[in-house]
C-alpha cells in the first residue's frame, strides 16, 4: 500500500496544489498549538498576579501551566518542522514522477504528543486536587 508508483498525475498542477494546501493546514495547526501553549504558559502568571491583587493566599504553585504550555509550543514547533520536511519530500517525489503512498507518521506523532500532554494534565489535576 505504501509503495510509490509512476503516474501521469504528477504533471497535473492540482496534485502539487493539494499538497500545498495540506502543508499549510499542518502549519496552521502548528501555529495554533504554539499560540495555545503560550496562553497556557502565561495563565499561571496571570493567576499569580490576580491572587496578589486580590490578596488571596495561593494554595499551590502554577508552575505546571508553564511546563504544559512549553509542551504545546514544542509540539507546535515539531509539527511545523515535520510538515516542512514531509512537504519537501513530497515535492521531490512529484518532480521525479512518483506519487508516494500514504504515510501516517506525522499524524501518529502528533496524536501521541497530544495524548502525552493530556495524560500529564490529568495526572497533575488529580495530584493537585
Amino acid at each position: 500500500m505504501g509503495e510509490p508508483f509512476k503516474s501521469a498525475l504528477t504533471d497535473d498542477p492540482r496534485v502539487a496544489l493539494a499538497a500545498e494546501r495540506t502543508f499549510l493546514a499542518w502549519i496552521r495547526t502548528g501555529l495554533a498549538l504554539m499560540g495555545f501553549g503560550f496562553v497556557v504558559a502565561r495563565f499561571g502568571l496571570f493567576l499569580r498576579e490576580w491572587a496578589a491583587v486580590q490578596k488571596i493566599q495561593q494554595p499551590f504553585s502554577h508552575g505546571f501551566s508553564l511546563w504544559l504550555g512549553i509542551g504545546f509550543v514544542v509540539l507546535g514547533v515539531f509539527l511545523n518542522v515535520a510538515a516542512l520536511i514531509r512537504y519537501r519530500r513530497y515535492l521531490n517525489s512529484l518532480a521525479a514522477g512518483v506519487i508516494p503512498g500514504p504515510k501516517a507518521g506525522l499524524e501518529t506523532a502528533v496524536a501521541l504528543g497530544l495524548t502525552a500532554i493530556g495524560v500529564a494534565t490529568v495526572v497533575a489535576l488529580l495530584v493537585l486536587a
